[in-house]
């Protein structure tokens, strides 16, 4: 196989070619994700026979993880929106945020959500809540989708219990309290500056069709609908039982039936399938023809779960190249700040694999070792790999085609949107990072 710099032509050349191939020819974005995916693999010398499994491995490994969130989340939010409940949650959170302050609002509860809930559930479920009050609040949806999407991945990066941060801070052996703390301090500036502010400078400067607003535009009607405070419960339901059963997972000794049964209710499939299963008993009256919507919501999840999957068949053939390898040895060759290097390295790995989790946990596990060594402290070295970790999500990132499709957006607008967004996010994080860096002497815990 090919091996050194080659490697990293091979990846810009990839990523070019997908980019290209549906952004200027059109080509579907299953069909180009995985014409590229074969196209790499030949490219690095990958054996010709294996290059099916690979695929195949990468596409099934992708759907075990959210493509039944997917699935339900679509069933879920079809549900709130026939039965009036998310014109209730939208009219709700307006009457108590008011329109001028809805960017602000959808930052936040994106950054509150996503500290219990896997980011592509918690977007699954919130899209249709964030096109209601694009409507209601007359703010652009563009602008709503990105706050919330900002919102969601720099608390996904940074913020216990999420996978990612719970890896990093057992890799790099430090304090879960002092980390949170710090990470608190990092993230919500982030959130704040980049999910509010960029979002609503970006709003300015880009539009969306008709056609991608059009799900939003629902008549009122005087038809009966679910109170607020019901649909508040269905909503938040999957969230509740993922966040509890999470915690209760934590606490409780292992082996007991109370944990296994905390850990069954906290699963993310099993959350969304009972919150499915609640919405069905509950609002079955407010709405005319449940099979109908099932049979939508159902027929819409294929193409997501298509374009999804083959996202990360192209991220998992791009990790078994020896990309992420390669890139790896050629960053601990550099004599830079321990800071700077797990950012960095965090992600270069982001961009080379896809997952964010995954470039988390290997870089705080190279970085674990250095960072006891040094006089950097180990927490904000942590924190730098979180942050690193925000950005460069491209379309070997299944999360990229999850916003993109469920958001309507082309490609060219969620790199805009979310790519771009999320890496100034990190950057942000990072700078503050810095900046507690240059206090670490007198600040708890940093000395």
């Amino acid at each position: 196989m090919v091996t050194g710099p080659w490697l990293l032509v091979i990846f810009v050349f990839s990523i070019g070619f997908v980019l290209i191939s549906i952004m200027r020819f059109h080509l579907n974005p299953f069909i180009a994700l995985l014409l590229t995916s074969i196209l790499t693999a030949l490219l690095v010398g990958m054996p010709i026979d294996r290059i099916g499994d690979h695929l195949a491995t990468g596409f099934g490994n992708t759907l075990k993880g959210i493509g039944i969130v997917i699935g339900l989340g679509i069933v879920l939010g079809r549900l709130l929106s026939e039965s009036g409940a998310t014109r209730q949650i939208a009219h709700s959170l307006l009457n108590r945020v008011g329109a001028r302050n809805a960017t602000l609002a959808v930052t936040l509860s994106g950054y509150l959500v996503s500290t219990s809930v896997f980011m592509d559930a918690a977007f699954v479920i919130l899209i249709p809540i964030i096109r209601k009050m694009a409507v209601l609040s007359r703010k652009s949806l563009l602008v709503l989708i990105s706050a919330l999407v900002i919102g969601l991945i720099i608390t996904h990066n940074m913020m216990i219990p999420t996978p990612g941060p719970v890896g990093v801070v057992a890799n790099m052996e430090i304090s879960i309290g002092l980390f949170m703390i710090y990470a608190l301090v990092a993230s919500l500036p982030a959130a704040l500056v980049v999910g509010w502010l960029y979002s609503e400078w970006l709003g300015r400067r880009m539009t969306l069709s008709e056609q991608q607003t059009a799900g939003s535009e629902e008549p009122e009607g005087d038809e009966q609908a679910p109170s607020g405070r019901l649909s508040f419960l269905i909503l938040l339901l999957p969230l509740v039982l993922i966040f509890v059963g999470s915690i209760l997972e934590l606490v409780l000794a292992p082996g007991t039936l109370a944990h296994d049964l905390a850990a069954f209710i906290g699963d993310k499939n099993i959350a969304l399938l009972i919150s499915v299963a609640a919405a069905l008993a509950v609002f079955k009256k407010y709405i005319k023809s449940m099979s109908h919507v099932l049979v939508e919501a159902t027929e819409r999840s294929g193409l997501i779960l298509l374009v999804t999957g083959a996202g990360g068949a192209f991220g998992y053939i791009i990790s078994q190249s020896g990309i992420g390898a390669y890139l790896i040895d050629l960053l601990s060759g550099w004599n830079i700040s321990l800071l700077v290097t797990g950012f960095l390295l965090s992600a270069i790995l982001r961009a080379a694999q896809g997952s964010a989790t995954v470039a988390l946990i290997t870089a705080s596990s190279i970085l674990g070792p250095l960072a006891l060594q040094t006089a950097t402290p180990p927490i904000l070295v942590a924190l730098a790999v979180c942050a690193g970790g925000c950005g460069l999500s491209l379309p070997n990132d299944s999360g990229f085609w999850v916003i993109s499709r469920f958001a309507n957006f082309t490609v060219n607008q969620t790199l805009k949107v979310w790519t771009l967004g999320a890496s100034l996010a990190g950057l942000v994080a990072f700078a503050v990072i810095l900046l507690l860096n240059l206090f670490a002497g007198i600040l708890p815990g940093l000395h």
